[in-house]
């Protein structure tokens, strides 16, 4: 399984609206250039964001974008289900044998539950300093 560049720029706009929640809305322009990525891509990620109801935009010569809740609220889950639709770690999983078919649902469950139990507010408070603050067991 491999999370494309859709998840993963998706969780970075979101890890900033969560670093900035309650200082009003954030650019996606202000994001792509704080990580160096295409405004254009941004923009066509947070419109399936907003549809799903984790993001509100707000008009105006000061809007921008902010979370549609707390980012307590929020998980990655939430993201990378709506930008990468369905975790699975094979195709055609009820083909296969049983032992193997076992071994795919127990590593799909697996990375289902360090994304379900991953806040944004987990993610914006996380530092980035020792790599071993913050484990993630599969």
């Amino acid at each position: 399984m491999k999370i494309s560049t859709k998840g993963r720029y998706g969780l970075t706009i979101m890890i900033e609206l969560a670093r900035k929640f309650g200082e009003g809305p954030i650019s996606l322009k202000a994001i792509a250039q704080t990580h160096d990525l295409s405004e254009h891509y941004l923009e066509q990620l947070i419109s399936p964001l907003r549809n799903a109801g984790l993001v509100k935009s707000i008009r105006g010569a000061y809007g921008g974008y902010i979370l549609a809740k707390e980012p307590a609220l929020i998980t990655a889950g939430d993201i990378i289900s709506v930008l990468e639709g369905p975790i699975s770690p094979v195709e055609g999983l009820e083909e296969e044998e049983p032992a193997k078919r076992e071994l795919w649902i127990r590593i799909r469950d697996a990375v289902r539950e360090v994304l379900d139990s991953t806040t944004l507010e987990d993610l914006a408070n996380h530092s980035g300093g020792d790599a071993s603050s913050y484990m993630f067991y599969i």
